[in-house]
C-alpha cells in the first residue's frame, strides 16, 4: 500500500462548490481502482493525499498532473504505508476557506499563510497534522453548516 502527498496551485480561485464537485467525480473513479484520500482547498492550492496500490496511485497522478485546472505541482511525499488512513473516503473535499475566522487565524499562525490563505505545509509529517487539524476542527461543535 502506498501515500502520495502532493500541493499544487489552481488555475482559478476555488469555491466550496468546485471542491466538492471535483471530490464527487474524484470518489466514482478512486471506488473503482480502490483509492482513498482527501483533497483540501484553500481559494488558490491544492493540497490532497491518495492512498491505494503503487500501480494505481500513479495511474492516478498521472491523470492529475495532466488536469488543467492546476500547476505547479509539488510532489511532498510517495511512501509504502502499512494502513491507510482515509479509509472510507474515496475522496473527501475540504474548503478550507470556508473556516469561521478564529480557526482560520489559528491555523494561519500554526502553518503560515500564502495568497492570504493557510499554507500548505511542503514536508509530509506536516502535511498529516495539518489535515489532522481539519479532521478535529471540523468536528468540534462550532463546526455547523
Amino acid at each position: 500500500m502506498y501515500r502520495m502527498i502532493y500541493k499544487s496551485r489552481s488555475t482559478e480561485q476555488m469555491t466550496l462548490g468546485l471542491v466538492r464537485d471535483i471530490a464527487a467525480h474524484s470518489e466514482v473513479k478512486n471506488e473503482k481502482a480502490g483509492l482513498t484520500g482527501v483533497l483540501l482547498a484553500t481559494q488558490t492550492h491544492f493540497l490532497q493525499v491518495i492512498e491505494g496500490t503503487f500501480e494505481e496511485v500513479n495511474l492516478a497522478f498521472e491523470r492529475i498532473v495532466h488536469d488543467e485546472r492546476h500547476f505547479e505541482f509539488k510532489l511532498i511525499a510517495f511512501s509504502v504505508i502499512d494502513a491507510r488512513l482515509f479509509g472510507g473516503w474515496g475522496m473527501r473535499g475540504i474548503g478550507v476557506f470556508d473556516l469561521n475566522s478564529q480557526l482560520e487565524r489559528s491555523l494561519k499562525k500554526k502553518y503560515g499563510e500564502e495568497d492570504g490563505g493557510i499554507r500548505f505545509p511542503l514536508e509530509e509529517w506536516a502535511a498529516l497534522a495539518f489535515i489532522n487539524d481539519i479532521k478535529m476542527m471540523r468536528e468540534l461543535p462550532e463546526w455547523k453548516r
